[in-house]
């Protein structure tokens, strides 16, 4: 790692204090876009030492990727910037008005300039066990614990074949969004490719992957065309539709929906829909739809022109008046427009309203097999043109993580052409130790 000059632990006089909340995609890309600009000292504040690519969770949790592919120091991104310092903390209140933040060590950060980057948290909607048993597709975190679960359950099934009886086979995702339709399609192929590799005397036919959903179709945001070529690419792979049928408790064991019947299950994973952070609660700003923080078109707080909120956490308005949607890449977008707008600051140009660029809507549904619909008209694609719009999109998010995109085109390649090859290595039972997950921890 290369070591910072002093200068990025003492300001110049008459630098801007840039305080920035969140290391996820709206937060990396401001500090980014500030790093080297010397009338600004940026202080980046994480509750992890990481940036957590979370757009490829999903692969980590079936085997498609390791953690270390979707995990980059934050440290070594901002090693070369003297201006940006990267602290390790968890944030506990904001003081809008006065641009500062207090920590869980009860020390306070204080600067002239806030970005709000905080992201969102699952939203349970007041669902029963849901929180305590189901797993969410948040973090690294929650992702290792899907796969170490999913390891496990086949490990105990191996181990004891008659607990296929009690629905140990049974894996059930929530909602039936970009999420969960990925989660789902990459939980089919692992079940049904992979799984038999790793165990195989192990009977799998009876395995099932039930996708749920209150709405009556998947993708619900895409064309109807969409609808229809995810559902079929789904149940190809052996995916359950559940639709137009709610969850009404989730329990160790089982899942009860609301037309009454029930699935036993030893994994539920939530992809439900979000909210926003903690910390936006906490902020005392007003709050609109899904908690998220509403802002101008230049992105601050209405009132606070200091204060900017950026990413999963806010309400960002498109010229119709509606919000733009929670994509990484508006996220990225709009952490780098705030950087420009605070910068226009320091040089007295005034600031610019933000302009999305769209990108587009995209799913991966399984190897070889994903949805796009890309630009503001929303051209349709489907099949390997579609992998491959979604591989740019990802790749230039990517980039900004830092990130090899050699390494990631390599794996891209391996990913499609090979399908289940590192899955398998992944998995192997002889060279991972998988520990128990306490339930009771929630």
């Amino acid at each position: 790692m290369v070591p910072k000059p002093p200068s990025a632990v003492e300001p110049e006089p008459g630098t801007t204090r840039v305080v920035v909340l969140g290391a996820g995609f709206a937060g990396v890309a401001c500090a980014k876009r500030l790093a080297g600009e010397p009338r600004a000292r940026v202080i980046l504040l994480d509750s992890r030492a990481y940036h957590q690519f979370q757009p490829l969770l999903y692969q980590v949790a079936t085997a498609e990727l390791a953690p270390d592919d979707v995990r980059f120091d934050l440290d070594e991104m901002f090693a070369r910037h003297a201006n940006v310092e990267v602290r390790t903390a968890e944030v506990v209140s904001v003081d809008p008005r006065a641009a500062s933040v207090r920590l869980a060590d009860d020390s306070t950060v204080e600067g002239d300039v806030l970005v709000l980057g905080v992201g969102a948290q699952p939203n349970f909607f007041h669902t029963s066990g849901a929180e305590e048993f189901a797993v969410p597709l948040y973090s690294l975190e929650d992702a290792e614990r899907v796969r170490s679960r999913l390891l496990e359950v086949f490990r105990d099934v191996a181990a004891k074949p008659e607990l296929v009886d009690e629905g140990a086979l049974n894996f059930v995702i929530v909602g039936a969004g970009p999420t969960g339709v990925e989660t789902a399609g990459a939980v089919a192929e692992l079940v049904h490719d992979v799984m038999p590799h790793v165990y195989p005397h192990l009977a799998v036919a009876s395995a099932k992957v039930i996708l749920v959903d209150l709405g009556h179709t998947v993708l619900n945001g895409f064309s109807d065309e969409a609808h229809d070529y995810a559902a079929k690419q789904l149940r190809r792979r052996g995916v359950e539709l559940r639709l137009g049928v709610t969850v009404k408790e989730v329990a160790e064991d089982r899942v009860t929906l609301g037309d009454g019947t029930t699935v036993k299950t030893r994994l539920v994973v939530w992809g439900g829909g979000e909210m926003a952070a903690p910390l936006a609660f906490r902020s005392g700003l007003p709050q609109g739809r899904g908690g998220r923080i509403d802002v101008r078109p230049d992105l601050t707080v209405p009132g606070l022109p200091a204060v900017y909120a950026v990413g999963d956490v806010a309400n960002i308005p498109t010229a119709d008046g509606n919000a733009l949607p929670q994509l990484g890449s508006v996220a990225q977008q709009a952490g780098h427009w705030a950087a420009g707008n605070i910068i226009a600051d320091l040089e007295g140009t005034g600031r610019q309203p933000f302009h999305y660029r769209d990108k587009g809507i995209m799913a991966m549904i399984g190897r070889k097999a994903a949805v796009a619909e890309i630009g503001a008209h929303r051209h349709e694609l489907h099949g390997r043109v579609a992998f491959a719009a979604w591989l740019g999109v990802h790749a230039q998010l990517l980039a900004d993580a830092g990130a090899e995109i050699r390494a990631f085109l390599a794996w891209a390649e391996e990913f499609y052409v090979r399908p289940g090859h590192r899955s398998a290595e992944l998995l192997d039972p002889s060279t991972i130790n998988t520990p128990r997950i306490d339930w009771s921890s929630g």
